[in-house]
């Protein structure tokens, strides 16, 4: 089904009117709508009709409002409407680490999105390491909300081996990262 994507970025401007923050779409469950031909590469580049979106504020917004429910299957959520739409790896990418020292939680280990949101590394927002099924690769993300994860890119993966320290995880000894008072195996 063809729905023009300015359409969905007045609904969630028309339902956040005067709101900061994320929107709530936790409490947004409406029927299914459809399907729309939007899919995300693996490299984070936003595709609609096969063709990159025009404007970088659209996929902003429209990250704000995609969830990944049950099924496995990614969602735009408005208040009235929700579309599927396609995802080739993590809808999200994670870049430039960061480490800074907190008083309380000791190192915290930061990301920044694609889409210009910084991640602190913890309990909120987990950092898991497996691997590609076809292949050896790892494959690390940070969980972001609703279901959505934002794959680590290579050259902050490397960087992550900086702060890594050798610890003993579910009986056997790995290399773990600590941010926020935790550690996190790197597999």
């Amino acid at each position: 089904m063809s729905v023009d994507p300015s359409k969905i970025e007045t609904q969630i401007k028309d339902a956040q009117s005067g709101q900061k923050g994320l929107p709530p779409i936790d409490q947004w469950n409406p029927e299914l709508s459809g399907d729309i031909d939007i899919r995300i590469q693996r490299d984070g580049i936003w595709l609609y009709q096969g063709e990159p979106l025009k404007r970088e504020a659209i996929a902003r917004i429209f990250s704000t409002i995609l969830r990944r429910e049950e099924d496995g299957a990614y969602y735009l959520v408005t208040p009235v409407e929700k579309w599927r739409i396609q995802v080739d790896d993590t809808p999200l990418l994670a870049h430039s680490l960061e480490v800074r020292m907190d008083d309380s939680t000791g190192q915290v280990l930061s990301v920044t999105t694609n889409m210009g949101e910084t991640l602190d590394i913890g309990p909120d927002h987990p950092l898991t390491v497996g691997t590609y099924d076809s292949e050896d690769e790892p494959r690390p993300v940070v969980a972001v909300r609703h279901g959505l994860e934002a794959r680590v890119v290579t050259s902050a993966f490397y960087e992550l081996a900086n702060y890594v320290e050798e610890r003993e995880h579910e009986g056997r000894n790995t290399l773990c990262a600590l941010s926020k008072g935790h550690y996190f195996s790197l597999g």
